[in-house]
């Protein structure tokens, strides 16, 4: 009996060896030696321990899985095809195709069964990071005595390009302050990398490495033995308090004769004579792409994944006749669908905002719209790296997340991340993916540099993830160059499906806000002050939300006729922008003034709308303190910003400094209208 469970392990994990190379053969594209080598640790983990139906990929409670070394991606493709998932043998011949749903690394919404777009190396652990966060939170949230409707696990594999990438340590060290013991890493330890043996520059410890980081830590086991690495997740499992890495020894391209444990098997295909030696070394008779059925019969897990789900389905019909609303609460949030008062809550919010006319900084309006929408949006998670009281994430209806003595979460609200930019911001894709939590986290606009790669896999993504970021521009002041933002908002703005804001006071701040919590399809960066800002007085607010609106027509003093010009200004200089309407009215020219606090959201609006709001035959001239490339796209005739780094002084002598001044708009204006000569002060 124990041959034959022998044999079968050994056959399906050489279907796996088969799928992978003759995929990447057929594509003569990708990555076979880590399929290749970890296909024993697949099958011990996917046919013995992962909870998952393939007939229905969202079930609420199922177990994630995370392929952090996404290069690998034919081992999850060749898993969800033998497993039963909707991915026939017709994509894995099309792998790296166009419009094929095996791309060349996983992606989440192609592939039926993929949990996240993983590539860039490092995040998928620190998405799985979230994802293990989520559930911690949401357990406790809804679970109640008898009724555990949340109990799943995540489990990651990674390698040795995960654990090099220094986001690695900003989020395992996360997992194990946070207790995350239902998240489960197992490690791909083959040693080799694409430049050849990782030694002479991979040289951690690490097992002690993650137990410093408060890691349950399990190995080195033998990686092609499917009962060792068995027992290792079994193991893992019954961790009460802490992570667990499972260290698996393995040989990168294993069953390839003379591609195994070289660079080689690492990211290009074997070639025709080597899968012929290959499958001879294997004993694999079987042509391309042909599985045996009694090896399909071994992984299908269609019957298993439907009696899971069934009874879970049971579990969660006992919870909702004792607990009928948070029942329905749980549906509505993993649904992703906001509360029915949030329209309410936000058109409020917009009304007390344009009815106050406060003067403060935009992050502060922030923190105050954020006091409304936390109140109304329970799924709404905040939190901050390291910079809470500047950021002004954090509400009353936020308390801090904390641990019980227990290791269960307090119930908060509000994530202390550490600093740890780029962490917080893979990790908030790990929780937006999970579902159940829409999170938002703070830091400094010049920051976005280092959180920029998985901002960018969060639009990639379609996932509804807040960026907060303040101190948005020179206005910084005595901080200086290395701190000021400049190029920051124009580069965030080139990111395709992430959509940027740059609100001018309260009102547009409360409606990015609401913007950015109803859209279930995009990330959304908010880009605000540190300093006070002054209400701009408005007729209507309703065109805001089209993310660039008619603030104020021409000044009647002085003025003849309608306007001769459009300044464009954005976030803190739209009272330049005003105060230039002013003066100019003073001299008899009138100029229409335009808010545009989101260029990518304006850009979408129909071409009739943005003729009415940038007319032809108008000069525009654009105001921003930031780099003046983005602007020209809108036909300027002038852009007053600054394509030179800051200075360290006060804000009020910076922007004296730089031309941030009315007068200087004004000028160039008249200079646009030919009605002045050129002096116009220039950024030094």
């Amino acid at each position: 009996m124990a041959d034959t469970a022998a044999r079968n392990t050994t056959l399906m994990a050489n279907a796996i060896r088969a799928l992978a190379m003759d995929a990447v053969q057929q594509a003569n594209s990708g990555h076979p030696g880590a399929p290749m080598g970890m296909a024993e640790i697949a099958v011990a983990l996917w046919n013995r321990h992962l909870r998952h139906n393939p007939a229905n990929p969202q079930w609420a409670d199922r177990d994630r899985f995370v392929l952090s070394n996404g290069h690998g991606s034919m081992l999850i493709y060749a898993l969800l095809h033998l497993t039963g998932y909707a991915l026939p043998i017709e994509e894995l011949k099309a792998f790296r195709q166009l419009h094929s749903k095996t791309p060349g690394h996983p992606e989440v919404g192609i592939t039926p069964g993929v949990e996240t777009t993983t590539g860039p190396l490092g995040q998928g652990i620190t998405n799985a990071v979230g994802l293990a966060l989520a559930e911690k939170m949401l357990a406790k949230e809804f679970n109640r005595e008898g009724h555990d409707i949340v109990g799943h696990h995540t489990y990651a594999f990674l390698g040795d390009g995960c654990l090099m990438e220094g986001i690695s340590h900003e989020a395992c060290a996360l997992a194990g302050a946070w207790k995350l013991n239902k998240l489960i890493a197992i490690y791909d330890d083959n040693g080799i990398s694409i430049d050849g043996q990782v030694a002479p520059w991979f040289i951690d410890n690490t097992a002690q490495r993650f137990e410093a980081y408060g890691w349950n830590v399990i190995g080195p086991v033998d990686g092609h033995d499917v009962e060792s690495v068995d027992t290792a997740i079994s193991l893992a499992k019954m961790s009460t308090d802490m992570p667990t890495l499972i260290i698996a020894k393995t040989t990168i391209g294993k069953g390839s004769p003379n591609r195994a444990g070289t660079a080689k098997a690492h990211g290009e295909a074997l070639g025709g004579e080597e899968i012929k030696l290959t499958r001879e070394a294997l004993g694999w008779a079987h042509e391309p792409f042909v599985i045996p059925q009694e090896v399909y019969a071994d992984w299908d897990a269609k019957a298993t994944g439907a009696t899971l789900e069934a009874a879970w389905d049971e579990r969660f019909d006992a919870y909702a006749t004792a607990h009928p609303e948070l029942a329905a609460e749980f549906q509505r949030r993993m649904a992703g669908v906001l509360p029915a008062n949030f329209a309410q809550t936000a058109v409020d919010a917009v009304i007390a905002a344009h009815g106050k006319a406060e003067t403060v900084a935009s992050r502060k309006a922030s923190q105050l719209a954020l006091e409304a929408f936390t109140a109304a949006v329970p799924e709404l998670l905040g939190g901050s790296a390291d910079l809470t009281g500047s950021n002004l994430t954090n509400t009353k209806s936020t308390p801090a997340f904390r641990l019980e003595a227990d290791g269960s979460s307090n119930g908060g609200r509000h994530i202390n991340y550490g600093v740890r930019e780029f962490g917080m911001a893979a990790i908030m894709n790990g929780v937006a993916l999970h579902g159940g939590y829409i999170p938002y986290g703070g830091t400094f606009l010049t920051f976005s540099d280092y959180s920029r790669n998985a901002i960018r896999m969060a639009a990639l993504m379609k996932q509804r993830v807040i960026h907060v970021f303040t101190h948005d521009s020179i206005g910084l002041g005595e901080d200086g160059p290395t701190h000021q933002s400049i190029e920051h908002v124009a580069s965030l703005r080139l990111i395709p499906g992430l959509d940027v804001w740059r609100p001018a006071d309260t009102t547009e701040t409360v409606v990015a806000w609401t913007m950015a919590i109803g859209n279930a399809q995009r990330p959304s960066v908010l880009a605000l002050s540190r300093q006070n800002l002054p209400y701009a007085p408005k007729t209507a607010v309703d065109d805001i939300a089209k993310g660039g609106y008619v603030l104020a027509e021409p000044k009647e003093v002085g003025v003849k006729g309608k306007a001769r010009a459009v300044i464009i200004a954005t976030g803190s200089e739209v009272q330049l922008a005003l105060r230039a309407q002013e003066l100019l009215a003073l001299d008899g020219i009138g100029v229409r003034v335009v808010s545009m606090p989101s260029t990518n959201v304006f850009d979408r609006q129909d071409a009739a709308y943005k003729k009415a709001v940038l007319p032809a035959g108008l000069p525009r001239i654009a105001v921003e303190m930031g780099v003046t490339d983005g602007w020209w796209k809108y036909g300027c005739a002038a852009v007053v910003g600054i394509d030179t780094y800051g200075e360290s002084a006060p804000a009020p002598v910076l922007f004296k400094h730089f031309g941030f001044s009315a007068e200087n708009v004004v000028d160039t204006v008249k200079v646009a209208l030919g009605v002045a000569k050129l002096k116009v002060k220039k950024s030094k």
